[in-house]
């Protein structure tokens, strides 16, 4: 099925569910109102009859009363569920016509200084990370990152890849994950505030005989009230154990405030994290890695999901404290926090070695589930060949994912060997520099597991580095030449230091005048053909085409051109072989006044 009629297909079945759901919620309310009516009838017509059987059909009534309202809660939730869902495919539908931009840009993660990122639009609004992002947590969304920031291994990418074919087939499964995880955010507050909590010593389970006290002294001050209440002790004895009760509950809960308070505001994102690894855990996965993941989740028969609901439970007893009606008789007589905090230690000393693992391995889910409706949604998109040995790449059809299909213009790429370097001359306008972005976009992709916008792509394992897109530092008081050395003293590092590196540079130099920036450009080149680095250099210095005659092995000459009809400028963005011969700067001046 085609992505846009999938979409629209689940979104006339969840409408239709929605108001299904709607119809149960409107039925529970009369529900509900008949079962409050019943048992004030029960009153009336069984008073009569004695108090026993007001009081069984009272208490009936009440049990069915307390089932709708835990049916209506449920019913609610899967009303906000399904809002979710409908939300989630009607975002897919803007994405297939174009518009990405409700998803999260991920600015967060632009870096300062990056071996491509800023050049390549990597991050930030109308970037390939929101065309890409399907996270809903923050640990996803920087594992997403991560992925995008840095080349995985080769054996690696092979795994990711496969993954990535088998979630493009669990697309329903996926939006369910999402939309448990749009619920509640997990962010990294949480999880800062959780891990602090595992980190801090125990309180209460180091002094080993609260492990029979915390039974012992319920068992005690109960026995003393049921006494009291058959007269058999005294109004001293009673309010004496009362005292005493009240002093241990008041010092119990002294330490028992500062956990709480520190861990009641993540127990709505333990509820997500326990929900969304739970469907993890039902789901059955064929690629290793996605088995590898899940495993994580389960351990001889002990889930994580279940492990998460545990502490959330705990967490929910202990809001008990914020109801004093509640809070007082429950910690006078059964030392109600103290019962709570005794669980939470022994459930942190259980859980302290996976809590960690359980958060890295739903970020790993959600960034190769984003990988996963990338594939679903461009079905035309091919998975590439990563070579382990440097260094060669071949493509054809390549486009630029963030350019609409129908205004892309897709061109080849045909470097056979690391001896030789490209360079691609040609007028302003004309796509040198998406052309190279192109290029470097889906390596980048590439190099993290994805689906490649190309019609076949194959590529060496390099770590990519660019100089294209160098701007000034006010802050640092860097100038924009400055700025650029800097970038080109790193490549030339890497290329020294001999690392496998594929580099895009675009107008070498560009901030100094055009006898250095010609010296330079040309040596720089030179450098590179001895160090055999991999690279393309986009360039409107046409006299650096003429290296070609003193390494004929070792440069290829691309250019794109402009044809002028009438003093207008055409452009089809085709690479083609050879050196450009047409500039378009003369015409652009005169069209806006420049007397030449």
């Amino acid at each position: 099925m085609e992505p846009k009629e999938f979409y629209i297909k689940t979104l006339e079945e969840l409408n239709t569910q929605l108001q299904k759901l709607k119809q149960k919620k409107s039925a529970f309310a009369w529900f509900r109102l008949g079962a409050i009516i019943a048992i004030i009838a029960a009153f009336y017509f069984l008073w009569s009859l004695g108090i026993v059987y007001v009081i069984v059909a009272a208490v009936l009534l009440l049990f069915v009363f307390i089932q709708l309202i835990k049916a209506d809660l449920k019913n609610h939730s899967r009303i906000e569920h399904t809002n979710r869902l409908i939300t989630i495919n009607k975002n897919e539908l803007k994405f297939l016509a174009g518009d990405y931009l409700d998803f999260d840009p991920g600015i967060e993660h632009i870096p300062k200084e990056h071996e491509y990122a800023n050049d390549l639009d990597i991050f930030g609004r109308a970037s390939l990370f929101q065309y890409l992002n399907r996270t809903t947590s923050e640990p996803g969304s920087e594992k997403l990152a991560e992925y995008l920031k840095s080349p995985a291994a080769v054996s690696v990418i092979a795994e990711r890849q496969q993954a990535v074919k088998e979630l493009a087939r669990k697309i329903p499964w996926i939006q369910d994950l999402r939309a448990y995880g749009l619920k509640n955010k997990i962010t990294f507050s949480t999880k800062n505030r959780l891990e602090n909590w595992m980190k801090e010593p125990v309180v209460f389970s180091v002094f080993k005989p609260w492990k029979w006290l915390r039974y012992f002294l319920p068992a005690i001050i109960l026995t003393v009230v049921a006494f009291y209440i058959f007269d058999e002790v005294g109004n001293t004895i009673f309010y004496l154990s009362l005292l005493v009760f009240a002093v241990i509950a008041y010092q119990v809960n002294k330490y028992v405030a500062p956990i709480h308070e520190q861990l009641s505001k993540a127990a709505d994102e333990l509820s997500t994290l326990s929900e969304s690894i739970s469907l993890i855990e039902k789901e059955k996965f064929e690629s290793p890695l996605l088995q590898r993941l899940q495993s994580v989740f389960i351990e001889q028969n002990k889930k994580a999901s279940e492990d998460i609901l545990k502490v959330k439970k705990i967490l929910d007893k202990l809001d008990i404290r914020y109801n004093i009606v509640l809070s007082a008789p429950l910690n006078l007589l059964l030392l109600w926090n103290l019962q709570q905090v005794l669980d939470l230690e022994k459930w942190k000393e259980t859980e302290q070695k996976n809590f960690n693992g359980w958060f890295e391995t739903l970020a790993n889910f959600e960034a190769l589930n984003s990988f996963g409706i990338l594939n679903f949604n461009k079905p035309e998109w091919i998975f590439p060949t990563i070579k382990a040995e440097y260094f060669s790449i071949e493509g054809k059809e390549i486009g630029h994912p963030l350019i609409p299909a129908e205004k892309r213009v897709n061109n080849f790429i045909d470097i056979p060997d690391n001896a030789e370097l490209m360079l691609v001359t040609g007028s302003n306008m004309a796509g040198k520099s998406t052309y190279l972005r192109s290029i470097g976009i889906n390596i980048a992709l590439a190099m993290a597991g994805a689906p490649v916008c190309a019609k076949s792509f194959s590529v060496s394992h390099v770590q990519l580095i660019s100089s294209m897109r160098i701007t000034d530092n006010l802050e640092e008081s860097t100038s924009t030449f400055y700025a650029e050395l800097k970038k080109l003293k790193t490549i030339i590092d890497k290329v020294n230091a001999g690392e496998k590196v594929f580099i895009l540079l675009d107008e070498i130099l560009r901030g100094t005048n055009s006898l250095d920036r010609h010296t330079g450009s040309k040596a720089l080149i030179k450098q590179l053909i001895k160090k055999k680095a991999a690279a393309i250099i986009a360039t409107h210095d046409l006299e650096l085409a003429i290296l070609k005659e003193d390494f004929s092995k070792n440069i290829l000459n691309y250019h794109f051109d402009v044809q002028v009809s009438n003093d207008e400028l055409y452009f089809d963005y085709r690479l083609k072989p050879g050196v450009c011969n047409s500039l378009n700067a003369s015409i652009l001046m005169k069209k806006i006044g420049i007397e030449l």
